[in-house]
């Protein structure tokens, strides 16, 4: 889409990304979402490709990705054959109502900050306890945990001119079992809901992480295997105002699609410690 109101693309290296923000800007990754729609308000784009972060570090402390790192290259992304849990890397670009062409600009760091609650990328990350480092204006930088960045539909916690560097996901977690459902109206439609469980090989931990039915991302904890009833009740006692309701489900239908899958997850996880 032409964007006729911008007026100038900075494409420059910028030292202190942020310092000379001011109201009409918007950062520019991947750009398919700001190319998509009419953007009325914006006057001037802040190219984050040119400060040529690298895309994906693994270390023995786990896995960084940066904001600008394209879904292309994080879909083939050859990780370390023993986190187990990284082919939810795969899974969740799988998860994008997108072509495989928007997948070569796209980025997860876009997907992220556009916090939309079908965001497969806010799925992945928080399902892998993720941590997002974000850099203010004035240079100053903040940590914040994935599942408190997304705070409502196309709402989160950055501030005018905030941005995110990079996703954290720790080592501890790449090594868990996991199991993940996922519904659409349609083959490659949008989620209604996405849901991923995750284990500790060798303890009776359970993390259930809710993304897409719900307005923000939900995360249940259980230090031990829940049986069916008590992950039941655990689902039950979210609010109804943060179900999601678009043409893809009523709330309704996604609690009970939520509680459907969660179920199915638990049984698939409660089946021994080997991978």
């Amino acid at each position: 889409m032409d964007l006729n109101t911008i007026t100038e693309v900075v494409r420059r290296p910028l030292d202190q990304p942020g310092a000379q923000w001011r109201e009409g800007d918007a950062w520019l990754a991947g750009g398919t979402w700001l190319y998509s729609v009419e953007q009325p308000s914006l006057r001037r784009m802040l190219d984050l490709t040119a400060l040529d972060w690298a895309p994906l570090v693994p270390s023995r402390d786990g896995l960084e990705i940066g904001a600008t790192c394209t879904i292309r290259d994080l879909y083939s992304f050859d990780f370390p054959e023993d986190w187990i849990a990284g082919p939810l890397l795969a899974t969740s670009c799988e998860a994008f109502l997108s072509s495989f062409k928007v997948w070569n600009s796209a980025t997860v760091g876009g997907n992220i900050c556009l916090s939309l609650p079908a965001g497969p990328m806010i799925t992945l990350a928080v399902a892998l306890e993720a941590r997002y480092e974000l850099w203010a204006p004035d240079g100053s930088t903040r940590t914040v945990d994935a599942l408190d960045f997304v705070t409502g539909d196309h709402q989160n916690v950055l501030a005018p001119g905030e941005i995110l560097r990079r996703i954290e996901i720790p080592d501890r977690a790449l090594r868990k079992r996991t199991a993940h459902r996922r519904f659409t109206l349609t083959r490659l439609g949008r989620s209604t809901v996405f849901l991923v469980g995750t284990r500790t090989p060798g303890k009776g931990d359970l993390l259930l992480t809710v993304t897409a039915g719900t307005t923000r991302p939900v995360r249940f904890a259980f230090d031990a295997l829940p049986d069916a009833s008590a992950l039941r009740q655990r689902i039950d006692a979210v609010p109804s105002g943060l179900w999601f309701a678009d043409p893809n489900g009523t709330p309704d239908h996604r609690r009970h699609l939520t509680q459907h899958f969660a179920e199915e997850i638990r049984r698939e996880l409660s089946d021994g410690d080997a991978p």
